[in-house]
């Protein structure tokens, strides 16, 4: 039998109530990472102060509270010189990080909205981290691609 292995915090919520493999875990996977690459830091960070380990539980609050270039890597100039690409970019991962898999784009929709041919969904879920509202059923396997555990997510 294959199982999917993978790191805490760039799994997907539904891998972890339902095991099944689609195209969307990479796509919750690569929010992650665009967030981390934006803030300059790690999902889990422990030598922070407690409530700010968890970068998605920050980036839930600030979103919250309007103060989204708060989060933004202070180190690196290009990211606080371009804090409109940079918020722009935020709600590219904040699409890719809805607990709704059906909500997320597919990673061929991703690009194009990275390459300028598409906008980003503009009714988005910003709770990323509360499990009682997450609606992580599959449902209408019709609706997804599921995948073996050997397959990525297919090209564009």
């Amino acid at each position: 039998m294959t199982t999917i292995k993978g790191t805490r915090g760039y799994m997907a919520p539904e891998w972890r109530t339902t095991n099944i493999i689609t195209e969307k875990l990479d796509v919750y996977s690569f929010g992650v990472v665009i967030l981390e690459m934006l803030c300059g830091r790690k999902v889990f960070d422990r030598s922070l102060r407690e409530e700010s380990w968890y970068l998605l539980s920050v980036f839930e609050e600030c979103w919250e509270h309007g103060t989204l270039l708060d989060m933004v890597d202070k180190h690196n100039e290009d990211m606080q010189e371009h804090n409109t690409e940079v918020v722009e970019m935020m709600k590219v991962a904040s699409w890719c990080l809805q607990t709704n898999l059906k909500r997320r784009p597919s990673m061929s929709v991703v690009v194009k909205v990275l390459e300028g041919v598409m906008h980003v969904e503009s009714n988005l879920d910003y709770n990323f981290t509360d499990p009682r509202i997450q609606e992580t059923e599959v449902g209408d396997e019709g609706e997804l691609t599921l995948l073996s555990s050997s397959l990525l997510s297919g090209p564009r």
